[in-house]
């Protein structure tokens, strides 16, 4: 039987809610041999969960996610192997945590003009990491200006939202480009949140790989048995690394398991040994 891991995962530094060493721990308890730790634009966690993994006896494949801009689709990439050690990453990074922190306080004063009134304070207190409209929503939950976080969404937060700011992102040139000056691995997320149309698929991934795109995430906790076949097929004819993980957050998503996702994802220890390959001959 071949080892199991976990190639994408969330903790207390961006929006998860077990904190590095918790999730150290519950890799461990899992089964799993190799676990990265991908936070949202950030690896404020990477140091905590490195002495833990260590501790546990288990890999820690540094990285995180990176929100894109690319044709206006929900673009995520995952960088792997790339830790917070400065570098061309952190430094895009870097610009983007500012900018994400003029949007919050833009969000915050539309907010005040339709009558809900917080201060910064108020919302930061609730992120252990990266502050986000996730902890907006709770803010204003928590002073009753709306009755659930759904609602904080539709009516001020969301796309179509009165407090809505568009979120500066990199785009996958960009972020392509920073992840190889760093020495690591840009694979693309949950696939099926871009499109299900093989065709479309298809051409999608031809022109990320285009741009430098290294891999993808064929194994993914909402990727039916039949879309997990369509991405590894097209991972073989476009020449592409293939990956997966749990995207496991915690409480926030109750039903996925790390290393399980909803109990049938297996994503195999093989799967790294051969990104290992890739960078050793890149």
């Amino acid at each position: 039987m071949h080892a199991r891991i976990d190639l994408h995962t969330h903790s207390t530094a961006s929006d998860g809610t077990y904190t590095p060493t918790e999730l150290m721990r519950a890799a461990k308890e899992a089964g799993l041999s190799a676990i990265a730790l991908t936070d949202h634009d950030t690896f404020e966690g990477l140091p905590e969960a490195r002495g833990e993994a260590a501790r546990q006896g288990i890999e820690l494949v540094p990285g995180c996610e990176l929100s894109l801009d690319f044709a206006g689709l929900p673009t995520h990439m995952l960088a792997l192997f790339v830790d917070e050690r400065p570098g061309a990453l952190v430094s895009e990074l870097t610009r983007i945590r500012e900018a994400r922190a003029r949007r919050n306080a833009i969000m915050l004063a539309k907010l005040r003009e339709v009558g809900v009134h917080l201060e910064h304070d108020d919302v930061a207190s609730r992120a252990a990491g990266v502050v986000g409209r996730p902890h907006i929503a709770q803010a204003m939950l928590a002073q009753g200006a709306v009755r659930s976080f759904e609602e904080a969404f539709q009516r001020f937060l969301g796309k179509d939202g009165l407090a809505y700011v568009p979120k500066e992102k990199l785009t996958p040139a960009e972020a392509i480009r920073a992840v190889h000056a760093d020495g690591g691995l840009a694979v693309l997320a949950h696939p099926y949140l871009l499109t299900q149309q093989a065709n479309r698929l298809e051409a999608l991934l031809t022109e990320l790989k285009g741009q430098g795109l290294d891999g993808v995430e064929v194994y993914y906790t909402e990727h039916s048995d039949q879309y997990t076949a369509l991405v590894a097929r097209l991972a073989e004819k476009l020449g592409l690394l293939a990956s997966g993980g749990s995207d496991f957050h915690g409480a926030v998503k109750p039903g996925v398991r790390l290393g399980r996702g909803h109990g049938g994802l297996f994503v195999n220890g093989q799967l790294l040994e051969a990104m290992k390959v890739a960078r050793s001959k890149a």
